[in-house]
């Protein structure tokens, strides 16, 4: 074979799309990303009406920015009358062969749920919710981009079957006087601490579609973090809202920018 067949060969290897977690607009697109991937796939969980990433949605995210999860040991610290088991699980990064981050976690079969749980059970849950703590160590601004709650589902059945917190609901506030358009402004003028029960909250399409606007250049990165800490808040119509605020906002700025130009 010439070289030059070798390398047209070359050439022709699809070359494999990753993210960089130290480039914070690479990490945005990949929230975009995620938020279609577990969505797809239905790697999450909605508990008391709020929703959680499974291990497995955790570890994509991780793999994508070239992060695998490594156990370091899956301890038996069991007793006479309970089956114990502790894990590590360190993270590392297959860039710089450093580890980045690490997680423990412990499984009983005293949990609620888990009386007649055989002991290979109880161990290989121990390493999935170390698995799981560890990537939230590092990787939670990322999953909440995506719109899901920042921690696995497997880290939810310490919490056992407690019963919902029912938010009270506040009343709106008035209409306020129009002012120039921010991306700010986008989000709700009152957001309640706790999702109430019943309301319908943004759609994951509506998440993502409010994850790509603000990766438009003329959004600033603080007016992207604000906006990204509320977004699970949102309830539909406050998330339409918010898309057709960020729209005018970024059309504003960028006619701004060709009238300087």
């Amino acid at each position: 074979m010439s070289q030059t067949q070798k390398d047209t060969n070359v050439q022709k290897k699809p070359k494999v799309e990753s993210y960089d977690i130290a480039k914070s607009d690479e990490t945005l697109h990949l929230a975009v990303d995620l938020a279609k991937f577990i969505k797809e796939n239905k790697l999450f969980q909605n508990i008391q009406g709020k929703e959680y990433v499974n291990v497995e949605g955790w570890q994509y995210a991780g793999s994508r920015l070239g992060i695998l999860p490594v156990v370091e040991h899956v301890v038996n610290i069991s007793t006479d009358d309970e089956i114990k088991y502790q894990a590590k699980v360190n993270l590392l990064d297959l860039r710089s062969q450093q580890v980045v981050g690490a997680g423990f976690a412990i499984c009983s079969n005293r949990e609620q749920g888990k009386k007649y749980y055989q002991e290979f059970a109880i161990a290989s849950m121990a390493q999935t919710r170390a698995i799981g703590k560890a990537y939230r160590n590092i990787l939670a601004w990322i999953i909440r981009a995506a719109g899901y709650e920042p921690t696995p589902v497997e880290e939810m059945d310490y919490g056992g079957n407690e019963p919902a917190k029912v938010a009270v609901p506040t009343e709106k506030k008035a209409t306020m006087k129009a002012a120039p358009a921010t991306a700010a402004s986008a989000e709700p003028a009152a957001v309640e601490a706790e999702k109430t029960p019943g309301v319908r909250y943004a759609s994951a399409k509506q998440k993502e579609e409010i994850i790509r606007l603000l990766n438009n250049p003329v959004i600033t990165r603080q007016e992207k973090t604000k906006m990204l800490l509320n977004i699970n808040r949102l309830d539909e119509e406050r998330a339409a809202q918010a898309i057709e605020k960020l729209k005018k906002v970024i059309e504003d700025r960028e006619d701004g920018q060709s009238a300087a130009a």
